[in-house]
């Protein structure tokens, strides 16, 4: 599946699963990765649904090892955080 479309199906209110989305409570409560691999890579993306008013995706990068790497995470926290401030 494609990033696209697997971002267009959580706009449409889909909850999707492991293997394609994992809770990612290290990033925040609530947050979640999709996990993406295509023959170019594998790619995360990092969301979180708000409200009934749709989801925040909020960083999204290659994926190169097998752990996400630390740096990512706090990259995600503090976009996360950075829209929640301007949103609330």
């Amino acid at each position: 599946m494609s990033i696209g479309k697997a971002v267009w199906q959580l706009q449409a209110g889909l909850r999707l699963t492991m293997p394609l989305s994992k809770p990612m409570s290290e990033v925040a409560r609530g947050a979640e990765e999709l996990r993406i691999r295509d023959p170019s890579g594998a790619y995360r993306v990092f969301y979180w649904f708000r409200d009934a008013r749709g989801v925040l995706v909020f960083h999204a990068f290659v994926k190169k090892s097998q752990n996400t790497p630390r740096q990512e995470i706090e990259i995600g926290r503090r976009r996360l955080r950075e829209l929640l401030d301007e949103i609330d």
